[in-house]
């Protein structure tokens, strides 16, 4: 992996000249624990920020995709920054991108706001029938009982759709997904720490569901619904994590987002 500096970026702004070693050192070992090395390349984005776009070197990580964004891209991105900036210390933000150089925040919102006029002008109104001539009157009826009117049946609504059980899915075995879940829920359990899978298929979730029965001392089933679903390994006795290893919560919703 290099340092690659992208034809016309700008000159590193004071106080982020040594970033960039500290960025490929820490993306170098969290990609090489994943399994996904990549090559890295850096440029300086037009807000200042540092842009670093990250070539894999073979299969992308699952729901990862060049060009767009994805769950696994956003939680990188939120880790280097907690991990480059500590309170009190000067800040330089750090953009994350699949495959590309993200857009940086400032630019994604001008352009927005110059789509929004347009976006908010009113559809013209169609104009208004013509009058119909009045009915004729009919002639009243005859006094006495009436039968009362039937009313059309209205149709039932759909009933709306929703995420289906997991565990009723009938799917066949895969042996290396099955050990690696076993072994999480097993980690899980003896260390007291909670664990999530993201983007992962409905049958891989199924799978994974299927894989740890039977496992002692840990609970796990999915939550959430439609790109947010995940499997959730929850530890019957949680264990609290060390201070040192808490990270700082401010602002925790810059970091996500670039």
């Amino acid at each position: 992996m290099s340092d690659v500096q992208a034809p016309g970026s700008t000159s590193t702004p004071a106080g982020g000249s040594d970033m960039r070693p500290r960025v490929e050192r820490l993306l170098t070992d969290i990609l090489g624990m994943m399994g996904f090395p990549a090559r890295l390349d850096f440029k300086d984005a037009s807000d200042g920020s540092l842009s670093v776009a990250l070539h894999f070197q073979g299969e992308p990580p699952p729901g990862v995709e060049p060009g767009k964004r994805s769950q696994v891209v956003d939680s990188l991105q939120f880790l280097l920054n907690k991990m480059l900036h500590r309170p009190g210390s000067e800040r330089r933000f750090l953009l994350v991108g699949a495959g590309v150089h993200p857009e940086p925040r400032s630019e994604r919102l001008k352009r927005e706001q110059a789509a929004a006029p347009q976006a908010a002008a009113p559809a013209p109104q169609p104009a208004p029938p013509a009058a119909a001539p009045a009915p004729r009157q009919q002639p009243k009826p005859a006094r006495g009982p009436q039968p009362a009117p039937q009313h059309a049946k209205a149709p039932a609504a759909p009933a709306r759709a929703s995420e289906s059980d997991e565990r009723s899915l009938e799917v066949a075995e895969d042996a290396s997904l099955r050990e690696v879940a076993r072994k999480l829920a097993e980690k899980s359990a003896s260390l007291g720490r909670f664990y999530a899978l993201v983007t992962v298929k409905q049958d891989d979730r199924a799978r994974v569901l299927k894989a740890v029965e039977g496992v002692p001392g840990v609970k796990v089933s999915c939550e959430g619904e439609g790109r947010n679903r995940r499997v959730v390994f929850t530890p019957e006795k949680p264990a609290p994590l060390p201070k040192r290893s808490m990270l700082p919560d401010d602002d925790d919703e810059d970091d996500l987002e670039g």
